[in-house]
């Protein structure tokens, strides 16, 4: 069946999609072709990944064979931390647009609401006492947001939108902003179920786009401590009752809270796995009792992506969260 989508922007969303974070260098081409194969319709990926070139070689592939055809596919990139100045912000894209192989994108958001110093020849600049380098101007967002909007007005990108973003941060690019953001990205499973950004978001009517919904077992930030989602009691017994995965539970667990997600895998027969979500639903019941999850952990939840060294810059989306 056609996976289903939401309205983000201008623009139809379908609510899965293929991740490409982390996904080593070799395998991303055929895991994007395998999916665009059994009928994904959505890729995430971003600069920062540094494997958009092999996910462009996918598309150009797909495109020329048959498979699919450009404007039946969602394509969604993600402006980095060292290009927040205005100047930066059509060249970044450019470049992506470059390695992706392809004349425009769907959606292209702000990844992180932190600004690194550019011009340094590295995506992650730092200082002497390896402390990260914060761009000593620290554009607001609305020079970095007045950026993107011209890039809608050029037609190279369809929407734009945000990631890692607070509330409090959101406000302040609407304070500004003449298009308004399409979606909000952000780490989303029952560990870190995120409610607060869920319910601002619809109230904004602006796509919720949950990232890591399988808990990132295989994140870089990970440790022995860290508790694995998809081997919790809760989501098993779920996932018995339905006679599906764990990772099917997680998926649908943010389809039936109304959301987008972008599960990633390299495997096949997972990649599969994770857009057969369609013929069952959790209930009310199912759902809150994944949300309680979240319960067992100190304040917001257990996020696996912290980024805890880009602190110093004022934009720092986690900072009520140092001392948990």
């Amino acid at each position: 069946m056609a996976i289903p989508t939401l309205k983000c922007g201008v623009s139809e969303m379908p609510v899965v999609g293929l991740g490409t974070w982390q996904s080593k260098p070799g395998e991303v081409t055929k895991s994007v072709s395998h999916a665009l194969k059994v009928g994904y319709k959505h890729i995430d990926c971003a600069h920062v990944y540094g494997n958009e070139a092999e996910v462009g070689a996918a598309f150009t592939e797909s495109f020329s064979t048959g498979v699919c055809k450009r404007e039946e596919i969602f394509v969604t990139s993600k402006l980095w931390n060292t290009f927040h100045r205005k100047e930066d912000i059509a060249a970044a894209c450019d470049e992506t647009l470059k390695n992706l192989a392809i004349d425009y994108l769907d959606l292209y958001l702000i990844h992180w609401p932190v600004a690194f110093e550019a011009g340094k020849g590295t995506l992650f600049p730092k200082n002497a006492d390896d402390s990260f380098m914060i761009d000593t101007k620290d554009p607001d967002f609305s020079e970095t947001w007045g950026g993107m909007e011209e890039l809608v007005k050029a037609g190279k990108v369809k929407n734009i939108g945000l990631s890692n973003f607070t509330i409090e941060q959101i406000e302040e690019v609407l304070s500004t902003a003449t298009i308004k953001p399409a979606c909000l990205q952000v780490e989303s499973h029952p560990h870190l179920p995120n409610l607060p950004l869920l319910e601002y978001c619809k109230s904004k009517d602006m796509v919720f786009v949950a990232y890591s919904p399988l808990g990132n077992p295989g994140s870089m930030f990970a440790n022995s401590e860290t508790p694995n989602i998809l081997r919790d009691p809760t989501v098993l017994e779920i996932a018995a009752v339905h006679g599906v995965s764990a990772g099917q539970v997680l998926i649908r667990y943010q389809l039936d809270k109304g959301n987008v997600t972008i599960p990633k895998s390299i495997t096949p027969s997972r990649i599969e796995q994770n857009q057969q979500v369609f013929h069952f639903t959790l209930t009310s019941d199912q759902v809150n009792a994944l949300s309680d999850l979240s319960k067992a952990f100190a304040a917001p939840g257990r996020r696996t992506c912290r980024v805890v060294g880009w602190a110093e810059s004022r934009y720092y989306p986690f900072r009520e969260e140092l001392d948990n």
